[in-house]
């Protein structure tokens, strides 16, 4: 996002500000000093407040600016405490964490690579996924219904909620999509693609960790001489897939095929897009259903109960698997330092990978190039605010501010304001950082 979409945004908010000051003020005159308490210190996104307004319509907003401004924060935090502690396992002298620091541990890593390896280093990787926190989304709504006096009956755990994206679980409507049809068992003969593992009928390519036999180059053998790493052949025996893929055999973990298939049976789950409610994850805007069966409350708590579930997404951990053999003239004893060294790449690694999915989805609404939020939780909370500032003072989400704390709201607008321009400005770095040693770490160059 540019900077100055945040100006203009700031010039949007000054009529707002101004009709909240001459309000705020004769909200506070009051001689019986009813207001007073009212009018006390006022609470700050950055000091965690959860009531700045005393109003939950509003306050959610500003909730979710501080979740987004602590999450980008924590990550970056997380990135730069991770890249420093493999600079020192891997002899590197600690610096600011950005692009150049991280291409020179690259170096460094590769050069043990290349000292210790024979033929390289194969990596198995499947990305981090990156959903709305459904249960965030559900718990706002409720607590704003409340406050609006409405008769909330709800059980958050079995709640579903409307996505703008992907659905993974129930769809109480219809779920479209390719291969959208998910079915889950032990073992099943698949006629789609399989994301697990597959027991091969026959020797076949293996896009994964072959387990078995390989009549080609195999990056890694157990101690019983068995394949178990990628198979530039054919395997012989299961086939461990890094991504969805076509199973010869038995699959084991879940089987991807079409809507109306034969498979495809009513416990199937949803993989796609649900015209409906959705009963599980969503991947894109999360906007919860009414906790009351009649409230006329119930759209202007939507919108901050679904900003919140964007802020606080969750990413699942990636998998990272790095196979390797050593030179012959490597001894025991260097084996052991190596290993030790690789298994803090591997733990490491995969917390940047995680944290890279999650930084990148909250600003860009993208991992790794594909969109999985549009837009984006930074985007959608700055348009949120501003749909706010253009509804004006007289607008309803103010309706049940009390006027002792409308001066409250007014540093609140600005922290926020402020707060989202600097998650745009600053993390720009971090980004182009992660992006670098990602490409490394799940490319094995």
């Amino acid at each position: 996002m540019h900077n100055t979409n945040f100006r203009t945004f700031g010039l949007l908010a000054g009529g707002i500000l101004a009709g909240l000051s001459l309000t705020a003020v004769q909200g506070c005159d009051d001689p019986s000093g009813i207001s007073d308490d009212i009018c006390g210190p006022c609470g700050t996104i950055a000091g965690g407040s959860l009531s700045i307004s005393g109003s939950a319509k509003l306050d959610g907003f500003f909730n979710a600016v501080g979740q987004l401004t602590n999450a980008t924060a924590q990550i970056r935090g997380q990135f730069n405490a991770d890249i420093l502690a493999l600079a020192d396992v891997y002899g590197l002298a600690r610096a600011d964490v950005d692009a150049d620091f991280v291409a020179q541990l690259i170096g460094k890593i590769k050069a043990d690579f290349q000292a210790n390896l024979e033929g390289g280093i194969q990596v198995v990787y499947k990305p981090a996924e990156c959903r709305a926190n459904v249960s965030v989304a559900v718990d706002a709504q409720a607590k704003c219904e409340v406050e609006a006096k409405c008769d909330v009956q709800v059980d958050p755990g079995e709640v579903s909620v409307q996505c703008e994206g992907g659905c993974s679980g129930g769809c109480s409507g219809t779920c479209t999509g390719e291969a959208s049809c998910a079915v889950k068992a032990p073992s099943v003969e698949c006629k789609g693609k399989c994301e697990g593992s597959c027991t091969l009928d026959a020797a076949a390519s293996c896009d994964g960790t072959c387990r078995g036999e390989c009549d080609g180059e195999c990056s890694v053998r157990d101690s019983a001489g068995k394949c178990a790493g990628s198979c530039s052949g054919m395997c012989t025996g299961s086939c461990e897939f890094k991504a969805a893929a076509e199973c010869k055999g038995s699959c084991s973990g879940t089987c991807l095929v079409e809507q109306g298939s034969a498979e495809c049976t009513a416990e199937a789950e949803c993989r796609g897009s649900c015209d409906a409610e959705c009963s599980g994850s969503c991947t894109g805007k999360a906007t919860p259903p009414s906790a009351s069966a009649d409230c006329d409350a119930s759209a202007d708590c939507q919108a901050q109960a679904s900003a919140q579930a964007s802020a606080s997404l969750e990413c699942t951990p990636p998998s990272l698997d790095l196979q390797y053999g050593f030179k012959g003239n490597v001894d025991a004893k260097a084996q052991g330092a190596f290993l030790a060294r690789i298994g803090e790449l591997r733990l490491r690694g995969a917390a940047i990978l995680q944290g890279t999915a999650r930084l990148s989805a909250l600003v860009t609404g993208e991992i790794e190039g594909e969109v999985v939020f549009d837009p984006s939780p930074l985007v959608q909370i700055q348009a949120s605010l501003k749909g706010v500032v253009d509804a004006g003072v007289e607008g309803e989400l103010f309706a049940n501010v009390p006027k002792g704390r409308l001066l409250c709201v007014i540093p609140a607008f600005q922290e926020a304001i402020e707060a989202l321009g600097g998650v745009a400005g600053e993390v720009g770095g971090t980004i182009e950082a992660q992006a670098m040693f990602a490409s490394f770490i799940t490319t094995g160059g």
